[in-house]
């Protein structure tokens, strides 16, 4: 998988590519025993990935910051699938208390959970500290689907365990992650104002997400638990994430408009990892274009993996203690 490949959609060895749907990924898959937290679901890659699953029978919970947007798109899902089965619960991943607040609400739901798929996320946004004291894009990219991704692990393993169904968690990273700062992650300067660089930050973001995956996929599988975790790169789509550089994307688009992808294609390989059967038991893989495809050196670096895992358990703890 490689340029050529991007740019001609040639499919892998999955049998898909670059020029594949959501919905031709997932063609024939019977999705109606499922029960999926999509993060992010009410808008681009997110809502056609929504969609694609409901399309398949699955119960889909939209976790959403934006509520008026989330119930809106959840209409306009409905105005064409009158079956399908969604809920939207609130959501901010920049404050751990929304965080708490949302799994509060959804175990009051009393559903069973097979798939998580982590798809939220900001952009290359301007220097700005969450509503814990963390520099934004590492608090909602990283750290808030962190700590959601640690206590809904439960119950999944309940669900696996009740129901002998795989569980599978996805994280939605970027090519990005290799664009980063020189130390990977700069765990003692997340918050410096004067080294921030809008660019690395999210690329810093996106490499803790396969981080994440990576180092969490190594404790499922060392306490033998039924959960698959993987990390994707959607490919390059123009959504609403771009909105603070919309005019330098919208340029950088007209030179490299051949690599782009439609947000039915963008959404493919998130619907690949979450539904297709020949993934059953593939974890701490990346992929693109539904295949495997190498990571950085820094994103296969199990230490750092470990480190960052450290790092932002105790960051969490101390936060909820303040």
């Amino acid at each position: 998988m490689g340029i050529l490949s991007l740019i001609s959609g040639w499919p892998g060895p999955s049998g898909f590519g670059s020029a594949s749907t959501a919905e031709q990924v997932t063609n024939s898959i019977d999705a109606s025993h499922l029960t999926v937290i999509i993060t992010g679901g009410a808008s681009g890659i997110g809502l056609e990935t929504t969609r694609v699953l409901t399309m398949r029978g699955a119960h889909v919970i939209i976790a959403a910051r934006n509520i008026k947007a989330a119930n809106e798109a959840k209409q306009l899902i409905l105005q064409n699938n009158d079956n399908a089965k969604i809920d939207v619960l609130e959501l901010d991943l920049s404050s751990l208390k929304s965080v708490n607040a949302f799994v509060h609400s959804f175990k009051a739901l009393n559903l069973p959970l097979n798939i998580l798929i982590n798809n939220a996320g900001v952009m290359f946004c301007p220097y700005q500290l969450s509503q814990d004291g963390i520099e934004m894009q590492f608090a909602t990219n990283h750290l808030g689907h962190f700590h959601l991704t640690n206590l809904l692990l439960n119950k999944m393993k309940e669900t696996t365990a009740t129901t002998g169904i795989e569980g599978r968690i996805v994280n939605l990273s970027s090519i990005a992650h290799r664009y980063t700062y020189e130390q990977g992650i700069i765990f003692d300067q997340i918050n410096d104002k004067d080294s921030y660089s809008e660019k690395k930050a999210y690329g810093q973001s996106k490499l803790a997400n396969i981080l994440h995956a990576n180092e969490l996929s190594r404790r499922l599988k060392e306490e033998g638990a039924n959960i698959t975790v993987n990390s994707v790169h959607p490919g390059l789509i123009m959504t609403d994430l771009m909105r603070h550089s919309l005019l330098r994307m919208r340029i950088f688009k007209v030179f490299t408009y051949l690599l782009w992808k439609t947000v039915p294609q963008g959404a493919a390989t998130s619907c690949y990892l979450a539904l297709h059967p020949g993934l059953k038991g593939v974890s701490g893989k990346y992929f693109l274009d539904c295949n495997e495809y190498p990571a950085s050196n820094f994103a296969t670096d199990p230490e750092l993996a470990k480190k960052l895992w450290d790092y932002s358990h105790n960051l969490v703890n101390s936060l909820q203690r303040s």
